[in-house]
């Protein structure tokens, strides 16, 4: 071989060697983006894809069903995220499979995209317990869609209750059903309480709060099943002087369009809102590997899937063991997975290779009931009433994206505040 030949094939082997690893990171949630704002100017190639263009706030989805706030609000583009990040490249696809022997992520309608180090972060989706025909008449709040689609059915049952002449009618229309009194449950309950109260007495003139009649339905003996038992009582009892229905021990039978079957009784509704337990994304499926409980992947330590080499899981799919246990399908939880294993693949690209494995540092769990309640719970520290809603508002305010939505967010609480109006009120148009 000349000199010449010996040169460019040293070079072609340079170049193979010094070409950066490619991380897939599936899902732009609070673990994915965490992770993928970790990995920024790393010398490594990210490609994040998820079906969405944006990413999602979940825990304040409750406030754009209730007219609080709107989907920008507690949504930005993931381009405008990540764009900073000259290495992060964002892919707009629905993710259908992995083929981990080709090391490839497989889509609904483009090619295969391959990868050397993959990072599932997809979350969870609505568990309907084995109905799944419940969830076209009992959405869940998962997505923006899901939001919207819950607001314009409140929103309607109040302007169709205005205009009926039948009583019954109008029962059923201010009938609303939540299922599930965990704290997506508890909060909505409330805060479509505090909505139907302000909006009847000052803006309808034939229908009034008395007649709003909300109904809770909990399967366990009490809400709040995740918090001490001091804080489910206190939250049952706001709930109750807020006019809520709570009922336990009483598991759903049967929702069709309409009507709530539930403890043997048949309930007429003009809304129902699922809000019993999720489940994850069909990671299990894709890996082909049998689920643990609520569908998550086992996962080692580090959050490496176990079996696989270069699999990464974080979030709700995941089941990592803690000290007590699971940890829980928590923002906090997936964040800090996220920011965790960025760290960890950015110091191995770098070659680092001493990161300790993940620990989980709880920062509580809270949950409110409405104006100036609410329940928060950290290790044996426990609040109740306004400094816990107070607390409340400031994690969730913290937690959002960026200065500008922790601004916009501030600024529709304050006036929300002081004046009790619901800005957001609109219904789409059908045409």
């Amino acid at each position: 071989m000349t000199q010449t030949g010996e040169t460019l094939e040293k070079r072609e082997i340079d170049s193979v060697r010094e070409k950066p690893n490619r991380i897939v990171i599936v899902g732009g949630g609070f673990g994915g983006l965490a992770c993928a704002s970790k990995l920024g100017g790393a010398p490594v190639d990210v490609t994040l894809i998820d079906k969405r263009n944006h990413n999602l706030f979940q825990p304040l989805l409750y406030q754009i069903a209730t007219a609080i706030l709107s989907p920008a609000d507690i949504s930005e583009p993931l381009r405008r995220t990540l764009g900073k990040e000259r290495n992060v490249d964002v892919v707009m696809a629905e993710v259908v499979g992995i083929d981990a022997k080709r090391k490839a992520v497989l889509t609904r309608d483009g090619a295969p995209v391959e990868y050397d180090t993959l990072v599932i972060a997809t979350g969870s989706v609505d568990n309907y317990l084995g109905h799944d025909e419940w969830r076209q008449h009992a959405p869940g709040l998962k997505t923006n869609r899901d939001a919207r689609r819950v607001r314009e059915t409140l929103l309607l049952a109040f302007e169709r209750a205005e205009l009926t002449l039948d009583p019954d009618e109008r029962h059923k229309l201010l009938t609303f059903v939540i299922v599930g009194g965990g704290p997506t449950g508890v909060e909505l309950a409330g805060a479509i309480a505090e909505l139907g109260a302000f909006l009847l007495r000052r803006d309808f003139r034939n229908i009034t709060p008395e007649e709003l009649n909300i109904i809770l339905l909990e399967a366990a003996p009490g809400i709040l099943s995740g918090f001490d038992k001091k804080l489910s009582r206190y939250a049952l009892k706001r709930l109750e002087a807020r006019g809520v229905d709570v009922r336990v021990n009483t598991p759903v039978e049967a929702i069709t369009a309409g009507e709530v079957t539930a403890g043997g009784e048949k309930i007429p509704t003009g809304c129902v809102i699922w809000g019993a337990g999720v489940k994850a994304t069909p990671v299990a499926e894709w890996l082909d590997v049998e689920p643990q409980r609520g569908g998550r992947v086992p996962v080692a330590t580090d959050l490496g899937a176990i079996g696989f080499e270069d699999i990464y899981i974080l979030g709700d799919a995941a089941s990592v063991q803690g000290e007590d246990g699971p940890f829980p399908a928590l923002a906090q939880v997936a964040k800090q997975q996220g920011q965790y294993l960025g760290r960890k693949l950015r110091g191995e690209a770098e070659g680092r290779h001493d990161v300790a494995p993940f620990r989980f540092r709880n920062r509580g769990i809270t949950a409110v009931i409405g104006r100036n309640a609410a329940v928060f719970q950290s290790g044996r520290f426990k609040l109740t009433g306004r400094l816990a809603w107070w607390l409340w508002a400031i994690i969730h305010v913290y937690l959002l994206v960026n200065f500008e939505k922790r601004l916009l967010v501030s600024v529709q609480w304050i006036w929300t505040f002081l004046t009790g109006q619901r800005n957001a009120r609109l219904i789409d148009d059908k045409t």
